[in-house]
């Protein structure tokens, strides 16, 4: 009969066995073999989808982990990594992430994961006064710009925008206008400013 030690699923390597030959008179020879044990089963990637929110840096970030929605392995799993753990405000909106999941003999399954990147962060509206004159019309009209004092976003200011509650004046005086600066994920906030309008504009 032979004898060799069991090895389990989770033997997975090389091993040396002694192999036992005895016959019905009790003479009993030995010799070693090589037993290879591999593991033909790759593991089981299970992605689950995450929304993540950009700080006031404008910076969000995952684990591998966040994305894992129970990945198995007969074996076990040695090792998981995301694509990407890493986003900023370019990433706003859904992104396809891949989860790569690893045994130890070295066989791997993927699943992608969605990670919704949201920016929740109003901007900061500044406001500073102007002064401007009526024309030789009797009438002066501003654009939110100029009413801007330097509002600022997690995002930056390229893509901010801005709008006020009243554009045009017909009568020199003083005025407080709104100013309302709106993100691209459509937060805002508001400010006020004063707008002095005088009559530059000699008779004829």
């Amino acid at each position: 009969y032979l004898e060799a030690t069991e090895l389990g699923d989770d033997s997975i390597g090389t091993y040396t066995v002694t192999i036992t030959v005895t016959d019905v008179s009790g003479n009993i020879s030995t010799c070693s073999a090589t037993v290879n044990v591999n593991d033909p089963n790759p593991p089981t990637a299970v992605c689950q989808d995450v929304t993540i929110y950009l700080d006031g840096n404008g910076q969000a970030g995952i684990t591998a982990a966040d994305i894992d929605g129970g990945s198995f392995d007969n074996t076990g799993i040695a090792s998981i990594s995301a694509s990407q753990t890493a986003f900023d405000c370019s990433d706003l909106g859904p992104n396809g992430v891949v989860l790569n999941v690893s045994d130890d003999a070295g066989s791997s399954d993927f699943c992608i994961a969605i990670v919704t990147v949201l920016d929740t962060i109003a901007p900061v509206a500044l406001c500073q006064n102007i002064t401007v004159g009526l024309d030789v019309n009797g009438a002066v009209s501003i654009a939110a710009a100029q009413v801007d004092g330097g509002s600022s976003d997690n995002c930056g200011t390229d893509l901010l925008t801005y709008t006020i509650d009243q554009t045009t004046f017909t009568t020199a005086g003083s005025y407080t206008v709104q100013l309302t600066v709106t993100d691209a994920s459509g937060n805002s906030s508001s400010c006020t400013a004063t707008v002095t309008v005088q009559d530059d504009a000699p008779p004829t």
